[in-house]
């Protein structure tokens, strides 16, 4: 049996955001017990060089979704930017999730092969849709994600390894 680009693709980003978005609800629930600003654990971040919490969120979401639409050669939709708040970071969620849900499982035939092409740092970068997922999509995907995973662990949330990883369904 082989893997189609949709299952190793869509099922996967879907979880993980779901995922992100209980972690989020938690963090939530963390600065509000400890009656501290959600504004100042959505600005935290892991050294002064690096993206705060809500823009490790917003890059991972939009690595998911930029990474299905090239794949699924689909129109990613507009993401709402409005707010660093985690109501607006969960709505992100939820439409990346609707947005990846509804992408038809044929629009992905043929991708592992379909030239993907992305424009980064002012270069225009094309690869194979294979490639492109499992070098440059699911990777940026994951380290936006664990950082902030980790952003969250470094400022006291409780969270363990199954709040990132989530419980495994076939």
């Amino acid at each position: 049996m082989s893997l189609s680009i949709h299952e190793a693709c869509v099922p996967v980003f879907v979880r993980m955001l779901r995922n992100l978005a209980r972690i989020l609800e938690k963090a939530a629930a963390h600065a509000d017990a400890a009656k501290t600003d959600p504004a100042a654990l959505l600005a935290s971040r892991l050294h002064a060089d690096m993206y705060p919490l809500a823009q490790q969120v917003r890059i991972a979401v939009d690595a998911a979704v930029d990474g299905a639409a090239h794949l699924a050669r689909a129109e990613p939709p507009p993401m709402d930017d409005s707010g660093e708040t985690f109501a607006g970071l969960a709505a992100r969620i939820g439409s990346a999730v609707a947005f990846m849900e509804a992408l038809e499982p044929a629009r992905f035939e043929g991708a592992e092969e379909r030239p993907v092409s992305w424009a980064a740092r002012g270069a225009t970068i094309s690869v194979r849709g294979a490639d492109y997922l499992l070098k440059h999509a699911m990777p940026k995907f994951y380290f936006h994600l664990t950082t902030a995973y980790a952003i969250l662990r470094h400022e006291g949330v409780v969270l363990k390894k199954g709040d990132y990883m989530g419980k495994v369904e076939s």
